[in-house]
């Protein structure tokens, strides 16, 4: 089985050579039961620790299965740990915070092992030894000789061919100490039995072979009784550690020295907290002066919980739709007619009075009247504006229930006039939102009168044409020859046209012929189909319809009030919802997007200043720094804190886990930490956020992070605590298992 052919060892220390043993020869077989004796510092144990794997030798060959191991390397000696090596060790090496059972039923986890099988084998295992009682009784507990017992059980659960002791039975008492050598004893008769043993008497009835080492040699190797050549039979099927135990020891090496858990998820929440902070506080300078300094060319209305939406098929807004985005959870406001919010609307009497703001529905009035009252008829507005601003001020008192006309810049007055009912004033807030443009504030009023302004715009900013005579003519609403008027005079479905237009038709007559009107905008497009049902003249005009100056109106198409109606009063294809708190801006878009809408956030639209784009760089590079500095700091801590764990891993090692398998428990563990400090962080935003629990804390972290943050900040802890472990493992397992045991990290 092992075959050792000159072998020496010798040990470098601080330029001083020493040997640990020299030319050895041996060949140890299967069904021996083998004593190594001498005094100390003989060799003994140095000897056990080549057979074992646990050391190299500098000299000679050590065959296996007549297989050379000199040009073996850590990860070949690992394997042949595994597969060949059962190790009972003088000072146990034991895992102490594990209870006996777990510490028995480890090996067979690493041997690939589950279930129900490493159950039933650990619990015969602590029968064999005595040990039931205490079969849940962590180790540290135990005595030394009930620790030896619990070593030797964990020897025989591994199953290998070769069991190697050293002294096991230097804990026991007489009693305890002949049923393990008779244990053992029954094992070699298919397996290889090393002991390494000061009380030669006490094993003599068990021993097939007595080697005694003096000074690093072998004094005398006598054989005692004749053993049967036994062929060599694998039982241990060598079966790599399932992916499954792999978390199920992480977990526990996590939780089983509870301080050391609390002491790491300090470090991981004080890494959280400390990212969170410092870029909560970047962003929350960033959007102060965005809020404060930022411009936008394209929108009036800036409020920063403002969203505009559409409907991704471009189509109309229904009442079903207006019904759902309003029941959704976080809407303030709902705002149908969006482009008003971002189109000036002037009031005036033409006198005393010129105030420009932007149009609202009065039903999304949330303030208080100060003078006045609230509009009640269709045609009653409610102006709104800044508390301290001298020229609202000045007037307030003599508006009240001032008629005045109403507006868009550059369109027609509406056909109605409007009466001033109350005033209130705007908080700061609302005001910053308003980038200003000339505007003064807010003017409230009914439905109706915002559908009236709505036509107006629509008037004002589609694209007319006209479908006459196989020909297409462009219109517009001043200044024309084919400019479209509505009248009352007119039909539906009819048209007056000038007589101009005879010499063009057939016949020099236009009566009867067809006609389509085209509108076109950025939302929509429609026409209507009238015929020419009257020609107007210089001399029938006026009583036709009214219009008295032939000159000046010449060429104008005269249609029905309602088919022009029809042109312009369309619904709304664009809205805006405004949310109940910016910290929910994100959370609403994402569910208006999942449900068929497309959503622009008005903050996303803001162009930014120089410092703004300064304040970004510079928050980039204090977080890169800052991450730097907490990896570095948290990785010393850590160590610190984790001191203990080279023996662990020197542990496990030994047992017969690759340095991959133990590098991935130490990785499980500690991104089990980081992810519960996550969570714990998460909860703790959960529990502010709805208002369970108070920190204040947390307030700027609330209302300036988003998803994406969430999501990169775990990214980060994820990175961060993977990076530790990587250079955690790099420092205790650059030596072989029985120096990262003695390894101080």
């Amino acid at each position: 089985m092992i075959t050792l052919k000159n072998v020496s060892k010798y040990y470098y220390n601080k330029g001083i050579i020493a040997s640990g043993f020299t030319k050895v020869n041996l060949k140890l077989n299967l069904g021996e039961f083998v004593a190594i004796t001498g005094e100390s510092g003989s060799g003994k144990s140095t000897l056990l620790n080549v057979i074992s794997g646990l050391d190299t030798y500098e000299e000679g060959e050590m065959y296996v299965d007549n297989n050379e191991t000199s040009h073996y390397t850590e990860v070949d000696f690992e394997k042949y740990r595994k597969k060949y090596i059962s190790n009972i060790f003088q000072n146990f090496n034991l895992i102490n915070s594990y209870t006996v059972r777990q510490n028995i039923e480890l090996v067979l986890l690493f041997n690939g092992e589950y279930g129900k099988s490493v159950r039933d084998k650990t619990l015969d295992l602590i029968k064999k030894v005595g040990l039931t009682k205490y079969k849940n009784t962590k180790v540290s507990k135990l005595s030394g000789g009930q620790k030896q017992r619990v070593a030797i059980a964990r020897a025989l659960a591994k199953d290998t061919p070769i069991i190697i002791a050293d002294e096991p039975t230097g804990s026991l008492d007489s009693r305890s100490a002949k049923g393990i050598l008779s244990l053992l004893h029954d094992l070699s008769h298919d397996k290889l039995v090393i002991v390494v043993t000061h009380n030669y008497e006490q094993i003599a009835p068990y021993v097939t072979r007595k080697i005694t080492m003096h000074d690093g040699r072998i004094l005398e190797d006598k054989r005692l009784v004749v053993v049967d050549k036994v062929n060599y039979s694998n039982n241990n099927l060598n079966k790599s550690i399932t992916l499954f135990n792999q978390f199920r020891i992480g977990f526990r090496n996590t939780f089983n020295i509870f301080p050391k858990f609390l002491l790491v998820l300090m470090v991981y929440l004080f890494i959280v907290f400390a990212v969170t902070s410092v870029d909560a506080f970047f962003k929350k300078q960033e959007y102060e002066t965005v809020k404060t300094e930022g411009y936008n060319q394209f929108f009036t209305d800036v409020n920063d919980t403002r969203l505009i939406v559409k409907k991704s098929d471009k189509s109309l807004f229904t009442d079903d739709d207006y019904s759902f985005i309003s029941s959704m959870k976080h809407v303030g406001v709902l705002e149908k007619n969006d482009l008003l919010l971002d189109i000036n609307t002037f009031l005036s009497d033409y006198e005393n009075l010129y105030f420009s703001g932007i149009s609202k529905d009065i039903s999304n009035f949330k303030g208080k009247v100060v003078i006045g009252r609230m509009p009640g008829a269709d045609n009653e507005i409610l102006l709104v504006g800044p508390r301290d601003d001298d020229y609202l001020d000045d007037i307030k008192d003599s508006i009240i229930d001032l008629n005045v006309a109403l507006g868009i810049d550059g369109a027609n007055e509406t056909d109605k006039k409007y009466k001033i009912v109350g005033i209130a004033y705007a908080d700061d807030d609302e005001m910053n939102a308003l980038y200003t443009n000339g505007n003064d504030g807010y003017i409230y009023g009914s439905s109706k009168m915002i559908e009236e302004l709505q036509f107006k715009m629509n008037e004002y900013y589609s694209e007319l044409q006209v479908f006459f005579n196989n020909q297409y003519h462009d219109s517009s609403l001043l200044g024309s020859n084919y400019r479209i008027v509505p009248t009352d005079r007119v039909l539906e479905g009819g048209a007056f046209v000038t007589d101009e237009w005879n010499i063009n038709c057939k016949n020099n007559n236009c009566l009867n012929e067809p006609m389509t009107i085209l509108v076109k905008n950025l939302y929509y497009e429609d026409k209507i189909d009238v015929k020419v049902s009257n020609i107007y003249t210089s001399k029938n005009m006026n009583s036709l319809l009214g219009v008295s100056d032939y000159d000046q109106f010449t060429g104008a198409i005269y249609i029905n009030r309602n088919d022009y109606n029809k042109l312009f009063s369309h619904g709304n294809y664009q809205s805006s919802v405004f949310v109940d708190d910016v910290r929910n801006v994100d959370k609403v878009a994402s569910n208006l997007e999942k449900n068929g809408y497309s959503v622009l956030k008005i903050r996303d639209t803001m162009a930014t200043i120089d410092v703004v784009q300064i304040l970004k760089i510079v928050r980039t590079m204090v977080l890169v720094v800052l991450v730097m500095a907490l990896f570095f700091i948290s990785y010393f801590v850590i160590r610190i804190i984790l001191k203990s764990r080279n023996v662990y891993f020197g542990i496990i090692r030994i047992l017969g886990a690759s340095k991959n398998n133990a590098k991935t428990l130490l990785q499980i563990e500690l991104l089990t930490v980081s992810n519960l400090a996550y969570i714990l962080f998460m909860f703790l935003i959960y529990l502010h956020r709805n208002k369970i629990v108070t920190i204040d804390f947390l307030n700027t972290i609330i209302r300036y992070f988003t998803t994406k943050e969430y999501v990169i900040l775990y990214v980060v802890i994820t990175v961060m605590s993977y990076l530790i472990s990587v250079r955690f493992a790099r420092k205790i397992f650059k030596n072989s298992a029985m120096n990262t045991m003695r390894e101080e990290v």
